[in-house]
């Protein structure tokens, strides 16, 4: 069973936690970990680009010289796609990216990708991350205290709407819970924050 420091919110030791081996003591699958990443930034994807062709740019169809006699080649319209303001040949059209992964495929890839940071050394736990007020400032300062850097990725036991409105400007820290983490969450991030009391709601809805 892998088991991480865990400080309390002033940054001091306070021991160690126990992380349940089937959640974070994986082997992990890169290929698995490779299909649900992709498939879950294909499905972000707009998908409304759109380019007009020769039927849908405005112009005349009047034929723009004779057919025979002037020595160039034979066209019909301006509206033809080697025109400059012409229609685009196989431009693309609106569509949807998103792919079918199935439900174990998606659990499977989320436990790979906490067994692999957990690997690796990249998840601080911490007493709690409750916020006596939704201020930048305090969640800046309790990062701050923990022995993380860049990209920093908290899981929170729930939804909390006072820590998500603290880090709304901070573009290095995310906030998730624990029913609500992703492959890109966890994959993203230099470090994983995983709040005490949120590791058995982790356990709980990803471990079964």
């Amino acid at each position: 069973m892998p088991k991480v420091q865990l400080y309390d919110k002033a940054g001091k030791d306070a021991g160690t936690i126990d992380l349940p081996d089937t959640v974070f003591g994986l082997k992990p699958h890169r290929g698995l970990l490779h299909e649900v990443l992709v498939a879950q930034l294909a499905g972000g994807r707009a998908g409304t680009h759109s380019a007009r062709t020769r039927g849908e740019v405005a112009g005349s169809t009047r034929k723009i010289y004779r057919q025979k006699g002037t020595g160039r080649a034979r066209h019909g319209s301006r509206k033809a796609p080697i025109f400059r303001g012409g229609g685009i040949t196989f431009g693309p059209r609106p569509r949807h990216y998103a792919q079918d992964t199935p439900k174990k495929v998606r659990r499977l890839a989320l436990r790979s990708a906490l067994s692999a940071k957990a690997a690796a050394g990249q998840i601080v736990a911490v007493q709690s991350v409750a916020l006596d007020a939704p201020k930048t400032r305090e969640l800046v300062a309790l990062v701050n205290r923990l022995p993380v850097a860049g990209k920093t990725l908290i899981v929170a036991p729930g939804a909390d709407a006072a820590l998500a409105r603290a880090a709304a400007n901070l573009s290095e820290v995310r906030i998730r819970s624990a029913s609500g983490l992703t492959v890109y969450d966890v994959l993203a991030a230099d470090y994983v924050v995983v709040a005490a009391d949120a590791v058995p709601a982790i356990a709980e809805v990803w471990g079964r």
